[in-house]
């Protein structure tokens, strides 16, 4: 996989001021992958140290007045070309510049104050494709020991559990919130394990409850919560899922967006919603883009086919019929499934970093389909999902 990263995160002493600003999490990144190091900057051939820059009106000044709108945007195109050269999807950059900020940027009054905006080299990497983000976001998902990564395991997916070298067992009825009278449907156990895969701290949870089992959307996010209560910034969820054909195939996905058709929300029944700053969460980016991209890095670098598309969340326990797949795939949507989309809610509204994987056993609304049969066929995808989740791991 190959990353682009601004070069003074790497310790290269390209800044205004003649300094750089080393980022610990960036740099360890950055040793386990392919990585270009840039400076938009430096390559228009401004000098360094030199007067701080900024964005104001559409344009990037330099705190003496001197327009270098041109210059920023000569050197972002020579970086974009090095970012193509090189055929990265992710970019590290450094936060708040007029630059290679993303998402906020300093205001143009040079007084520390920032805005929503993107910085010129940003907005290149973005037209293309590429997904951009800060040091900031590296370290927040960097796991340790006080933040571990939760892994939420679905259907037939339940043998990475195996992997952990354990320090801890907790019992799902132990767990505040957790329905004590749940049994776990086949496939699922009900024992979280705190230990750590491949040295990576880890908590795993190797089955869920269920809306369908008659459980509320709190009682089913509880393990997310206990996650979060762990210290987990991070969260892996996997599921079982039908594909739907024309938009998707059997095999492991990646999930890149989701639909909420199960009439529930955890956020309309949750008694501590209202210690929350607001009840109303952003979902725009509730997989993380910056996740995402990684998988896709481990599964292209370990030759996993891997696809990507649209969760849509229902109630079950029925399967689709043919007219709700037919439905389904007009709205875009490639795998469907029974849980997820409820956990995804309360992980966001917590705050936490999410990434999706589903294994897709199954073509919704087609021949009859049995659970032993969805069990069955995940068999098949063990290895290939196992490689998968250590190679985010390591990257993380």
């Amino acid at each position: 996989m190959r990353v682009i990263v601004s070069e003074c995160l790497l310790g290269v002493a390209c800044r205004y001021d003649g300094g750089s600003k080393p980022c610990a999490a960036v740099r360890d990144l950055c040793a386990k992958v392919g990585a270009t190091g840039v400076c938009p900057e430096r390559a228009a051939g401004l000098p360094v140290p030199r007067e701080p820059a900024e964005q104001r009106d559409g344009r990037v000044w330099l705190r003496d007045g001197t327009d270098v709108t041109e210059e920023f945007g000569r050197g972002a195109q020579a970086c974009l070309a090095q970012a193509l050269r090189a055929g990265a999807p992710l970019a590290v950059l450094k936060a708040k510049s007029p630059s290679c900020g993303s998402g906020v940027i300093y205001d143009g009054t040079y007084t520390g104050r920032l805005v929503a905006g993107d910085g010129v080299f940003a907005r290149l990497l973005e037209k293309e494709g590429i997904c951009v983000v800060t040091e900031d976001i590296v370290e927040k998902c960097k796991p340790s020991v006080e933040h571990p990564v939760a892994i939420v395991l679905g259907t037939g997916l339940g043998h990475l559990a195996t992997l952990v070298k354990p320090v801890r067992r907790i019992d799902y009825h132990d767990i505040d919130g957790f329905p004590r009278e749940a049994r776990p449907v086949p496939g699922h156990s009900f024992e979280a394990t705190i230990g750590t895969i491949d040295g990576v701290p880890v908590v795993v949870y190797p089955g869920r409850p269920h809306l369908y089992q008659g459980y509320s959307a709190p009682e089913v996010t509880s393990l997310v919560r206990h996650a979060h209560e762990l210290g987990c910034r991070d969260i892996l969820f996997s599921c079982a899922t039908g594909y739907i054909a024309g938009n998707a195939h059997e095999g492991l996905g990646i999930i890149t967006d989701q639909i909420n058709l199960t009439g529930k929300n955890p956020l309309a029944e949750w008694d501590e919603i209202r210690d929350l700053e607001s009840p109303f969460v952003d979902m725009s980016d509730a997989y993380s883009p910056y996740l995402r991209t990684l998988a896709r890095g481990v599964a292209d670098d370990l030759g996993i086919t891997v696809e990507e598309g649209v969760f849509a969340g229902l109630l079950g326990p029925s399967f689709e019929t043919r007219a709700e797949a037919a439905m389904l795939k007009t709205m875009g949507v490639s795998y469907v499934g029974m849980s997820l989309a409820n956990e995804v809610i309360m992980a966001q509204a917590l705050g936490m970093n999410v990434l999706g994987l589903t294994l897709a056993t199954n073509e919704s609304g087609a021949a009859a389909v049995t659970h032993g049969e969805v069990r069955s066929a995940a068999s098949a995808y063990d290895d290939d999902f196992e490689r998968l989740v250590r190679g985010v791991l390591h990257l993380l």
